[in-house]
């Protein structure tokens, strides 16, 4: 457990792990209560399971990108430490489940030697920047976002203006105007665009899925590249103070927006210019234009047993480059499940024969970049052998689906059980689907929407339904969602709920309905426009009768003993509630944190920290009040209400603490700031300790 103290080379990451391995001692001694202890280890990547005394650890892998020397590191963390699963998700990231809490410091450690992170994968902070899976090799896009979903995942990890966020913040890089990283169902989406030879980006805001989802806003029709960091900072300042904490349900930048308004929101924005790190952020793509040079890789001579199945798989597994004589192919991961046998024997392959980079999708698939063509039998062959070569890459026969109740807490029905079976029907069934790119298949465990079921063409949500006395596992189906592009998007909608037993029958008459009246040239989301959501309330409410239920009804998809409703408590992005002490702590913490910064010449750093300090000093004695505490922007006013005249600040406390808005991020700014928050921590420190004696 020692070993990672010296091997780390870089110091701050050394000392985050060193203190994730503090932390579990002093949960385990009784030191941390267990509810800020969970928002600890969620900002490290640490994710309760619904299986106790075990972890899912989520690595954060900025747009899927994989190196074969990052597979083999993380195939080996998981043999050691799980396994040997590993699970994509639908952020681009992977995950290990089944891991015991006191290894993960050492777990953390082993993947950073190669690079890999584990902080921010979950918790209140902004999560994994996804991109599109095509990015760089894409022959329609104006550029490669790549470098600027890179520069943005580096500027923003361990930032201080958004560890602490009242919940999870989500971007990603669209490469095209297809917008195949989904803009409209992020809190900030950017798609590449280039205007009067200026490269830059559309910015949406404040889309999100889950049990209201909702479409984002055009924030800008175009930015300059340079701008877009300044942005994300200057929203996410907003997001901190502003954005909900307690009410865990409203507590997404969608609810602040459709709160205040989308033009208060904007003008908040434009407040916290002055205050900004930055105000232009070049970022340097010298690193994404280099010539992938795969000259020299040999071909081994190949024999093709199935020109026929050969074929078939290119047209629907294989995609051409805009780099001249070279291809892009996927690999169609079932429920983005597979194993470290396979990832190494993957791994080795595009090192020997391809551009050593693999990216992980959004489909919770496998692209394997620069691929020259003359090798795509040889490929052909090798993925045969691993079972990665089945038709059907990104295709209806693709079904998204998250963990469900396999191992999430939040999980209401089997997920992953369903989107099993209902592969099994499309495969037999419906094979002529295997290039179908016009009808997705979601599925999500709960209303959440980890598997993006709510903007799917065809979506299913794992539920419950009652049946006398009983309890059987669900789905609602939701019809006629979709990506329609330029940061347009289509949330499905409810149509009804059906046993979960019934789902592979749902399917077949959906599908069944429209190729039987689908007009010629028409796509699936015009055929269900066409007939309305009450002619799919009719053609399934034969399915949705409870009152004839047979005992396998009431037994989910992959068990074999009865349906029960279990719902824990879900960590994805909860909102936790301190005790006073610990807040105290955290405000003690801040204050060393901004004076290290400041030593550091990290000014902007600094200043936030001081924030954050000031903050969590004036939490904690409202709350020894009984006032709420919702808001940063409410704590100020509550502060200001509750303690004017208790406590003597010189300044109205509004004034005091907003001083972070009024000026640049200085060095003279920052040390009178760090002064300003230490001296209110003090004088707050004196009233508790007063307040106390008199009651005693």
């Amino acid at each position: 457990m020692q070993s990672f103290r010296t091997e780390i080379e870089n110091p701050i990451v050394a000392k985050d792990i060193i203190d994730l391995e503090k932390k579990i001692s002093l949960f385990y001694e009784g030191k941390i209560d267990e509810e800020r202890f969970r928002s600890l280890r969620l900002a490290r990547g640490v994710y309760g399971q619904r299986q106790l005394g075990v972890q899912m650890i989520r690595i954060k892998l900025p747009y899927g990108k994989l190196t074969s020397e990052q597979l083999h590191r993380i195939a080996n963390v998981s043999d050691e430490y799980s396994r040997g699963r590993l699970h994509i998700t639908t952020r681009q990231d992977i995950q290990i489940h089944h891991v015991s809490l006191d290894r993960t410091p050492e777990l953390w450690s082993e993947l950073e030697k190669d690079d890999i992170t584990l902080r921010e994968a979950c918790g209140n902070a902004v999560r994994n920047v996804t991109a599109s899976e095509t990015a760089g090799i894409d022959k329609n896009e104006p550029f490669d976002v790549s470098p600027y979903a890179h520069a943005t995942f580096q500027f923003f990890l361990r930032n201080p203006i958004c560890q602490e966020l009242g919940r999870k913040f989500k971007i990603s890089f669209s490469g095209t105007d297809e917008d195949t990283a989904l803009s409209f169902m992020h809190d900030l989406g950017f798609i590449a665009k280039i205007k009067d030879g200026v490269v830059g980006f559309k910015v949406m805001i404040a889309g999100g899925l889950g049990s209201q989802a909702r479409l984002a806003d055009t924030m800008f029709e175009f930015v300059e590249a340079d701008k877009i960091i300044p942005i994300t900072e200057a929203v996410l300042r907003v997001f901190d103070r502003y954005g909900e904490r307690s009410k865990r349900a409203k507590a997404r930048l969608k609810f602040l927006i459709k709160d205040i308004g989308f033009d208060a929101f904007i003008k908040l924005v434009e407040d916290e210019h002055k205050a900004l790190s930055v105000t232009s952020f070049p970022i340097n793509t010298t690193g994404f234009n280099n010539i992938i040079d795969v000259s020299l890789v040999e071909i081994p001579s190949v024999e093709i047993e199935d020109q026929k199945a050969f074929e078939a798989w290119k047209l629907s597994n294989v995609i051409e480059q805009k780099q001249e004589g070279l291809s892009a192919i996927g690999i169609k991961v079932h429920l983005g499940d597979f194993y470290t046998d396979k990832a190494r024997i993957l791994a080795d392959l595009i090192k020997n024969y391809a551009g050593n980079e693999i990216r992980l999708t959004l489909r919770q698939n496998i692209l394997i970049r620069h691929v020259k063509n003359e090798l795509l039998p040889f490929f052909y062959i090798e993925l045969q052998k691993l079972g990665f070569a089945e038709v059907g890459y990104n295709s209806t026969l693709d079904i998204t689906s998250c963990p469900g109740t396999d191992t999430c807490n939040l999980g209401i029905a089997s997920s992953t059980g369903i989107s099993a079976e209902l592969e099994k029907v499309l495969k037999t069934e419906y094979p002529q689907y295997a290039n179908n790119k016009d009808i997705t298949i979601k599925i999500s465990g709960c209303m959440n929407s980890c598997g993006q079921h709510t903007m799917a063409h065809i979506g299913f949500q794992g539920m419950s339904i009652k049946s006398g006395n009983y309890v059987a596992p669900a789905l609602q189906v939701l019809l006629g969602g979709g990506v329609l592009g330029n940061g347009e998007g289509r949330i499905a909608a409810k149509v009804l709920k059906i046993p979960s037993k019934r789902g592979p029958q749902a399917l077949r008459e959906i599908l069944n309905d429209y190729q039987l009246n689908v007009k010629v040239d028409e796509s699936f989301l015009d055929y269900y426009d066409r007939n309305g959501e009450r002619y799919f309330y009719n053609l399934l409410k034969p399915l949705a009768d409870t009152l004839n239920l047979k005992q396998s009804d009431f037994i989910d998809w992959g068990n074999e003993e009865a349906y029960e409703k279990a719902v824990g408590v879900g960590e994805c992005a909860g909102v936790v509630i301190d005790l006073i002490a610990t807040l105290l702590l955290e405000s003690e913490e801040k204050i060393e944190n901004a004076a290290e910064s400041l030593l550091l010449n990290q000014f902007s750093d600094s200043i936030y920290y001081a924030y954050s300090s000031i903050v969590n000093t004036a939490k904690a004695l409202l709350i020894s009040e009984g006032e709420k505490t919702n808001t940063h922007s409410g704590i100020v006013s509550q502060f200001e209400e509750v303690f004017a005249s208790r406590i003597n600040l010189e300044l109205p406390f509004s004034e005091f603490i907003y001083q972070i808005q009024n000026n640049k991020p200085t060095k003279e700014f920052a040390e009178k700031y760090l002064f300003d928050a230490q001296s209110f921590y003090k004088k707050v420190d004196a009233y508790r300790v007063s307040v106390v004696s008199d009651e005693n």
